[in-house]
């Protein structure tokens, strides 16, 4: 027999049957079948490991264990979908879509309750997969995503290509995971998307292949540069590719005939070998997008219908009160635990006094709870008609429950607040949000460890983490810390020292001060000592900041504590001036003239001049023939108009966000 064509035969055959069970959901043989040759396959690779191709099916089976996961940087950002929650929703959306670019066709396709990721390929060969992360920064699972059989190894495309998809976990696949999991003592995964979630999450590649995972391709990037024009092109040019595309996907000439597909999809859901939690509707037509533009956290060309999400009856036993990291109190219902879309519900927010009153939610009240957009639980109604007697009017408390110094309630919020600044939890949860993935982004610095560092009193505030390396032998000392993940712990400590300013900004959790104002405020004022020393006119000059957030930020350096933790950090050696992204190509734009206009969302005006005249541009404040390109915003006016007329090109935010980076 000659060895290395039967081998070549075996690849074959099994990419094929491959191809037709996953892409094209027909398959022509039984799984003894597929299986035998795949027994076959291995023994022959096992006896001549030369003949081992890289493409071959047994790379499914897992054979790589890491230390850890590297981190990955999305060459496009993965943002996330705006939602909607009826068909309201639905036409506020398509006239936001026609107002711009007229009547449309929408591709429609059912959103997968798994875990997003994206696969890149090069020279045909699949080289990387990659979790979404924070949109900007996702891990390296390639090892685990070779194990998924309905991903190609190799491509018959010759070109470099990226596409985006869902990772998931079918109902079947899930039930045979923890009937093994029970067989061998170990809790049962709660539903499908966790137990793909965390199987994607494995340092061990046989772990993951044993999980029996799929993947549907929801995207392509940079679909232009491919020659597609059209979502939906797109997504059958991927099928074509060998990638399984969800069958459940169709173009639309209208959003009437999209709403009809939503409430289709709405009775099946249930029905499906896989779980969804909504659809995904976006403008087929991928040449308008730019026109269409994005937020900065969304596309505005896309939008995901969210179904209503699951009602579940069960009791409230106590209320209890959380303090959050700006010391809002916050009444928490504890509850008779119950199953809701997948997950045990114990606890749901009861938001405030006000949520409650208007409510009359009581102690020992039957209410029906759900999952605010299928994630927060929280109560919706209270079933009075079961009421005993035994219920207990809600009262609420006058002193922190962790400080038992007294709260406050301001007349323009609901919320009250504890105004200890000394207070533990409000200390221990500004920290963890400190460090967190959307802040300081330190690795192995979570929850559980921030608040048994705090109790052991090795961090008690912000420059206590820049200190840490000065106890390693505390450290070596506790259990679960071995000398390699506290080596891990202090180079993440080390590395968030160099953040940008605008990290840093959000990480303080200064009130009212999100990831975008942080920004906004970064690039203005460049140094965080040229914003501790402005005024509250001086930020409401800015446009994105109004009285309440020029307000609060006045108010937080004010404090002479804040001012002095600052003065710390910057001995520690962190970052607290604003570095615009560096460029490989710093003379991209020589000797092109812009004029900006209108409203610009992602980047202030400061910002975005700084970034062009970095790349060898110069900005100017008026359009005439000299002018190369007008950046036009929301509301542009009368240079808009004079640029059309003189004939000057014409970017929107989304475009000239696309040619930085």
């Amino acid at each position: 027999m000659n060895v290395k064509k039967r081998i070549d035969e075996l690849i074959s055959q099994l990419k094929q049957y491959n191809y037709e069970y996953y892409t094209q959901d027909n398959p022509s043989v039984t799984d003894q079948e597929y299986d035998a040759l795949m027994n076959e396959l291995i023994q022959l690779e096992t006896l001549y490991p030369d003949l081992k191709r890289e493409d071959s099916p047994t790379m499914r089976v897992g054979d790589t264990v890491l230390d850890s996961f590297e981190k990955v940087t999305h060459d496009i950002p993965m943002m996330s979908l705006s939602n909607a929650f009826n068909k309201e929703d639905l036409y506020d959306f398509d006239k936001r879509i026609q107002k711009v670019v007229g009547k449309q066709q929408y591709t429609a396709e059912v959103k997968i309750d798994g875990l997003a990721g994206a696969l890149q390929y090069e020279n045909r060969k699949f080289v990387l997969a990659a979790t979404r992360g924070n949109g900007t920064v996702g891990e390296d699972v390639t090892h685990n995503v070779k194990t998924i059989r309905s991903i190609p190894l190799t491509i018959e495309y010759p070109d470099d290509l990226e596409v985006r998809g869902e990772i998931f976990m079918s109902k079947r696949s899930f039930e045979k995971a923890n009937k093994r999991r029970k067989e061998t003592g170990k809790a049962p995964f709660m539903n499908p998307r966790n137990a793909a979630s965390g199987s994607i999450r494995q340092l061990d590649s046989k772990i993951a292949a044993k999980r029996e995972l799929d993947m549907f391709i929801y995207s392509i990037m940079a679909p232009l540069k491919h020659g597609i024009t059209s979502h939906y092109d797109a997504l059958m040019f991927a099928k074509k590719l060998g990638f399984h595309v969800n069958p459940l996907t169709e173009r639309f000439d209208t959003i009437d005939e999209v709403i009809t597909f939503v409430e289709e999809m709405t009775e099946r859901r249930d029905t499906l070998s896989y779980d969804i939690d909504g659809v995904v509707i976006k403008v087929d037509d991928i040449r308008l997008y730019d026109d269409i533009g994005v937020t900065a956290k969304s596309p505005k060309w896309a939008i995901a219908y969210k179904f209503p999400a699951e009602e579940v009856l069960t009791q409230i036993q106590d209320i209890v009160f959380q303090v959050g990291r700006t010391g809002q109190i916050t009444p928490v219902a504890n509850l008779n635990p119950v199953l809701v879309q997948g997950s045990m519900v114990a606890r749901a927010t009861l938001h405030n006094e006000d949520y409650i009153k208007e409510k009359d939610i009581r102690q020992y009240d039957t209410v029906v709870i759900q999952k605010a957009g299928d994630i927060i639980p929280e109560v919706v109604r209270v079933v009075k008609e079961r009421r005993t007697g035994n219920e207990e009017v809600f009262e609420m408390i006058a002193h922190c429950p962790v400080c038992n110094k007294p709260i406050e309630r301001k007349d323009s919020e609901a919320a009250y607040f504890c105004v200890n600044p000394n207070c533990d939890a409000k200390r221990m949860n500004g920290l963890i949000h400190f460090v967190s993935r959307d802040a300081m982004n330190i690795d192995g610095l979570g929850a559980r460890i921030i608040e048994q560092f705090y109790n052991d009193g090795l961090i008690r505030s912000i420059p206590d983490i820049y200190r840490l390396k000065d106890h390693r032998s505390e450290l070596v000392l506790k259990e679960g810390f071995g000398q390699k993940s506290i080596e891990k712990l202090l180079e993440s400590i080390e590395a968030s020292k160099d953040n940008n300013l605008d990290v840093l900004l959000f990480g303080l959790g200064i009130r009212h001060v999100g990831a975008k104002v942080s920004r906004v405020l970064a690039a203005e004022f460049e140094t965080i000592n040229q914003l501790m020393e402005t005024s509250e006119e001086s930020l409401k000059d800015i446009n994105e900041i109004g009285d309440v957030i020029a307000k609060s930020v006045v108010n937080y350096f004010s404090q002479q504590a804040h001012r002095d933790m600052i003065d710390t950090l910057q001995e520690l050696g962190v970052n607290t001036q604003y570095r615009a992204k560096k460029q490989e190509n710093n003379d991209r734009f020589e000797g092109k003239t812009f004029v900006l206009t209108g409203k610009l969302e992602m980047y202030t005006r400061k910002e975005a001049k700084t970034l062009i005249e970095q790349l060898g541009g110069k900005v100017t404040s008026s359009v005439s023939g000299n002018t190369d390109v007008l950046l036009a915003g929301s509301d542009a006016g009368s240079k808009l108009d004079k640029a059309e007329n003189i004939g000057v090109k014409i970017i929107d935010e989304a475009t000239f966000k696309a040619w930085i980076d």
